[in-house]
């Protein structure tokens, strides 16, 4: 194996003697546990990996614990497998008969060692929800603890007007009893029954029978069966109308209003199936991981959830843990179960029917209606756990990148460069900014490189692109940054480096970053530095240039499209090159071109009416 896998985490302040005996270090803890590893039987069952002090860190199943466990130990795994391995010292492990057994196992395991990256539900974002009490005469009240006390649970509500929206329409439609739980028997009612805002079953003035008509109306109403309701307030309000009792007919209308507008909030169109439903999707950005949950019940949306946590296991492996760990302690499992990725479908049905006694049908659809729900799920864990990255609280993890790199401050503004190309062709370089170690939107930048026709050279567009970002930084008295950091090795490195000294930018510092080993390579005679892949500093700086590698891409590809739209323009006849070209300057996308009329398109863009005519004409015929 590379040497450069064994250097991450090396204090490179020590000398030479030290480093190489913290090397060998970790060298042989490495090794130590690829042979454990290697030893391990082709058996079915759970694996425990262990750190230095003998605690659990993760708990996992496998099909055959030899090949499984192996995989940690490959060559060129991602970040997120190297940082769960620099902690493992150990593994132990459990044989099972088959891998539905290592399912249950792994459940009970991870509960008995609450194990740091495993995922956990308690570190869940939890939501309220509407609790219908089990009792002769329920209660009906906002709570966020579900326990399995024969009590019905409507929800999750992410949404907190929502549901006290449902709470005072209750309240307002329904003379239920306001007193604690349990229910105690009274000689007199309370105010709330004089006043006309409980039934007083603690005084007999409401039978069980009664009282269930009330409660079986707001089942459905939570539901999401309005229509029933509606039609009776309806009746009600005309009567009281009829009557001349307009103060009654008056609070009739505001319920009937409140009731439609709930029913129109929770419509899905064009959802017919009234089976219960669940869409589970999950999104990851090491270590961080979101679940969201979308419930459908009678072809309505009623409660949505994210739950948030960290782990070091795969996308799969993870939902699969959160859905048993979920599900067990939820008051209803639905008959339909739509999820992100492929948890072993056939496993989890089975621990479903066995161990909750309910029949479940999960699987990832790939296209229809489900599919494009679950994609509003995944959007909303992608946004959470987006959202998670730009809020963290990055200042020790700044202060530590200023300890690594030998920075004078902080780097609180950090700009990153990436090229990307094709085949020499579409060349783009992107410019980003991190303020405080989150992402700047509004200093990003696009370089469209025009000075290497064609060719394929990443270091003049490299230079390039530094060249005209701080000529212009320098001309407009713009901020500079406190670091630049170069998605490449050395050479990019040095090209970076000559330009800023060349226009008088001497003291901003340059580090770049090889993917291969996320090694940091400086723009002196200091040697590569390989971390820890959980350094909180070394974390920035993968950020930065992640998010550069993005946004290059994009560029990259959206340059492409836009030359395929230039093709399909030249294809109309009396377009050409030059009356293409004024086209797609004055328009995004095509779509843009067709909102307009032709007149329209030909001020906008400069050409002749006639050409504008002909390609709408063209387009519309398609």
């Amino acid at each position: 194996m590379d040497n450069n896998a064994f250097e991450v985490g090396i204090d490179y302040s020590l000398d030479k003697t030290q480093k190489a005996s913290q090397l060998e270090e970790k060298r042989t803890a490495f090794e130590k546990a690829k042979a454990k590893a290697a030893s391990l039987p082709l058996n079915s069952g759970v694996y425990m990996h262990k750190n230095e002090k003998g605690e659990v860190i993760y708990v996992g199943k496998a099909k055959s614990l030899r090949k499984r466990v192996m995989q940690y130990f490959l060559p060129g795994r991602d970040r997120k497998t190297a940082a769960l391995v620099e902690k493992i010292r150990d593994i132990d492990y459990i044989i099972t008969g088959n891998d539905y057994e290592a399912l249950v196992l792994e459940n009970n395991l991870i509960k008995k060692y609450n194990p740091h990256y495993n995922i956990l539900l308690k570190d869940g974002k939890s939501y309220p929800v509407i609790k219908i009490s089990k009792e002769d005469f329920p209660k009906v009240y906002r709570t966020r603890r579900i326990i399995k006390d024969g009590s019905l649970y409507f929800g999750p509500y992410p949404d907190a007007t929502r549901l006290m929206q449902y709470l005072d329409l209750i309240d307002r439609m329904f003379n239920l009893r306001k007193c604690g739980t349990p229910l105690r028997k009274r000689t007199s009612p309370c105010l709330y029954y004089h006043i006309g805002r409980c039934s007083a079953p603690c005084c007999g003035k409401i039978t069980k029978e009664e009282y269930a008509k009330s409660i079986d109306k707001i089942k459905k109403l939570l539901k999401g069966g309005n229509e029933e309701l509606e039609n009776e307030v309806r009746t009600e309000m005309e009567g009281a109308a009829k009557n001349l009792d307009f103060e009654t007919a008056a609070k009739k209308r505001d319920i009937l209003i409140t009731l439609q507008s709930v029913g129109k909030e929770q419509m899905v169109q064009d959802f017919s199936n009234t089976d219960a439903r669940d869409y589970a999707a999950i999104e990851m950005r090491a270590p961080l991981c979101t679940v969201s949950i979308m419930q459908f019940r009678d072809g309505r949306l009623m409660g949505r959830a994210i739950y948030r946590a960290q782990t070091f296991g795969s996308e799969s492996e993870t939902l699969l843990n959160f859905l048993i760990q979920y599900y067990e302690e939820s008051s209803e499992v639905p008959a339909e179960m739509y999820v992100s990725h492929d948890i072993n479908s056939e496993l989890i049905e089975r621990y479903f029917k066995e161990f909750l006694h309910k029949e479940v049908k999960i699987s990832v659809p790939t296209d229809g209606k489900n599919y494009r729900i679950l994609r509003m799920a995944r959007e909303n864990a992608e946004r959470d756990v987006e959202k998670r990255l730009k809020s963290r609280d990055n200042t020790a993890a700044l202060e530590t990148l200023r300890d690594i790199l030998s920075l004078d401050e902080a780097p609180h503004l950090i700009e990153g460069f990436d090229i990307a190309q094709l085949s020499g062709k579409y060349t783009v370089a992107s410019l980003i900014s991190f303020a405080d170690g989150n992402p700047n939107p509004a200093g990003y930048r696009r370089f469209n490189i025009k000075t290497i026709d064609g060719a394929i050279d990443d270091y003049a567009s490299m230079r390039e692109a530094v060249y005209r970002r701080y000529t212009r930084v320098l001309s407009e008295g713009l901020q500079k940054p406190d670091l630049v950091l170069i998605d490449g090795g050395k050479g990019q490195v040095n090209v970076a480096r000559d330009v800023l000294d060349s226009i008088g930018m001497a003291d901003v510092p340059i580090v770049g970053l090889a993917e291969k080993h996320e090694i940091i390579v400086f723009d002196d005679e200091r040697a590569d530095l390989a971390l820890d892949h959980s350094n909180e500093g070394l974390r920035i700086l993968i950020a930065v240039r992640d998010e550069c590698h993005r946004y290059a891409t994009s560029a990259n590809q959206a340059m492409r499209s836009k030359e395929a739209s230039f093709h399909l323009l030249e294809s109309i006849k009396g377009i050409g090159k030059a009356t293409s070209a004024k086209i797609m300057n004055a328009f995004t996308t095509l779509d843009d071109v067709l909102a307009c009329t032709p007149k329209e398109v030909a001020d906008r863009a400069k050409i002749s009416l006639k050409a504008a005519e002909s390609l709408i004409e063209r387009f519309k015929m398609k």
